[in-house]
């Protein structure tokens, strides 16, 4: 089943997509600002064929939900209005981390880094999302 995984930030927002197989998980882009984010996802999904949606849930470190994962949640229900896709939810907590540890080491500008690292965050929660479905 082919996934579009959503880092949904308050600046910007990380998509991710996996293949068919479930077995690799890219990042995708990274969408600047508010505008009409439903509709630019809603043409990634059809762009690439996407059979199911993966929100990445900021959780806190003691597994409670934060006023951000509520944010998340209201949004999904939005996109969930316009799609009949399935969505799921997958703890989000360190992947900002990770994303910034695999870039730390490309010798890319502040700048490049940033403008990546939503998109690269996205991507690892894809994967935990995927490797929990094994």
């Amino acid at each position: 089943m082919r996934f579009v995984c959503i880092d949904l930030g308050d600046k910007r927002t990380g998509l991710a997509i996996c293949d068919s197989q479930e077995i690799i998980a890219s990042p995708l882009e990274v969408i600047e600002g508010g505008g009409d984010l439903v509709t630019k996802i809603l043409e990634t999904i059809k762009q690439y064929q996407a059979e199911g949606i993966v929100f990445g849930l900021p959780l806190n470190m003691d597994d409670s939900e934060s006023d951000s994962s509520a944010k998340v949640r209201k949004f999904a229900d939005e996109l969930a209005k316009k799609t009949a896709l399935p969505i799921f939810f997958q703890d989000e907590r360190l992947s900002s981390f990770s994303a910034q540890q695999k870039l730390g080491r490309t010798g890319l500008t502040h700048k490049k880094k940033k403008n990546r690292l939503d998109a690269i965050a996205a991507a690892e929660i894809l994967k935990e999302f995927l490797s929990s479905r094994k």
